[in-house]
């Protein structure tokens, strides 16, 4: 299994057999029954998963992986079916009828993209264990006051408790990055945006960040901010110093 193969899609081999299970044993097994591997690669974390005997799924874009992961388990297809697709483009309904926990060694260059997917399909993902290169993983995590709290963070934050759990050196993987990686819990809450349109939500929280050097009252203006709420002071404040509750109170306000 050549390593050349992955380097385009930006994936690291993980190599360190206790971080491997130190991951999926990261996963709750609460409010779900089966869990999506993302980019499985050559089944380190699968070999720890399907070991569990829990119901795991399989999803790799990439061809000599597949071939590969079927070979390797042979025996065993029926508890692990293996997808042959890009994870961006899977439709949940077509192929799930319950909610679905997700893992992965998440490919560098998607990881963000991953997680706009899984906010798409949150009705169906009541939790994620993944590993990122450790800055994305942080700023997902981060609290609104710092630097790296931004448009990620709020948004998965808005629908997903986020725990950062433990940091992994760079020497473990095959390729070595250049930079560590970070794993992170998403539990989904049980709460909603308190009426709130997840779509003018996004919107807001997009359009905040978008300026973030200027007072909302500059970066919403495009939006069109209500006439009766002009002076209300959130607009002398910057995107970044909103928590996410003052953000679903903001879009209550952009809406009228």
């Amino acid at each position: 299994m050549s390593v050349k193969a992955k380097k385009h899609l930006g994936q690291h081999f993980l190599t360190d057999l206790n971080i491997a299970q130190k991951i999926t044993e990261s996963l709750t097994w609460e409010g779900y029954e089966e869990v999506l591997e993302i980019g499985p690669g050559m089944g380190v974390l699968t070999d720890f998963l399907i070991h569990d005997g829990k119901k795991v799924t399989a999803v790799e874009i990439d061809t000599e992986s597949v071939d590969f992961l079927n070979e390797k388990y042979n025996g065993i297809k029926q508890n692990l079916p293996i997808y042959s697709e890009n994870f961006l483009n899977m439709s949940f309904l077509d192929k799930f009828d319950r909610p679905i926990a997700i893992i992965g060694n998440f490919p560098y260059n998607i990881s963000s993209q991953i997680l706009f997917k899984v906010l798409d399909e949150k009705e169906m993902v009541p939790e994620v264990v993944g590993m990122f290169q450790r800055e994305v993983a942080e700023r997902i995590a981060s609290a609104s006051g710092n630097k790296t709290y931004g448009i990620l963070s709020v948004l998965v934050q808005a629908y997903y408790d986020v725990e950062y759990l433990f940091t992994v050196n760079e020497k473990v993987f095959n390729p070595p990055p250049r930079v560590k990686s970070g794993v992170i819990r998403l539990i989904r809450k049980r709460t909603t945006l308190d009426g709130v349109e997840d779509k003018k939500f996004k919107q807001v929280v997009k359009a905040g960040f978008s300026q973030r050097r200027k007072t909302l009252r500059n970066a919403l203006k495009s939006l069109g901010i209500p006439e009766v709420h002009k002076e209300d002071a959130v607009f002398n404040l910057r995107a970044e110093q909103l928590t996410v509750k003052d953000f679903i109170a903001l879009t209550k306000i952009m809406a009228g």
